[in-house]
């Protein structure tokens, strides 16, 4: 399906993108892997049901706030700043490339990507 191609190319290129960027932080890159599962912690918030869930589970993997703290990091010369940016949108990349995309309030199933999981 040429579509899922495309849309995986362009995620695998975020991805080395925000490895190939954070190697200019100056900062170590085995924090990039130390964390770079640390946004799916997010998904704690389905503790409080389906809604609560999606909305911090979005918020940990929207790309915009990604780019939004590592554009803060480089102005405010927060190097720790622009790598949480950076591990952000290459985690995020990467869900994307799983098919794990931002998540409606009704399931944590229902992605804009289409459905996850097994059909009960």
């Amino acid at each position: 399906m040429i579509p899922s191609i495309i849309l995986k190319t362009e995620e695998a290129f975020f991805l080395i993108l925000s490895y190939f960027l954070f190697t200019k932080t100056g900062v170590a890159i085995y924090w990039y892997f130390v964390f770079f599962l640390a946004p799916d912690l997010s998904m704690l918030g389905y503790l409080a049901g389906p809604a609560v869930g999606a909305f911090f589970y979005n918020l940990g993997h929207h790309k915009a706030l990604a780019i939004a703290l590592y554009l803060a990091g480089i102005y405010f010369a927060l190097p720790i700043l622009q790598a949480t940016g950076l591990i952000m949108l290459g985690h995020s990349s990467f869900d994307r490339i799983l098919g794990y995309g931002l998540k409606y309030p009704d399931s944590f199933q229902n992605t804009h990507l289409g459905r996850i999981g097994k059909e009960k």
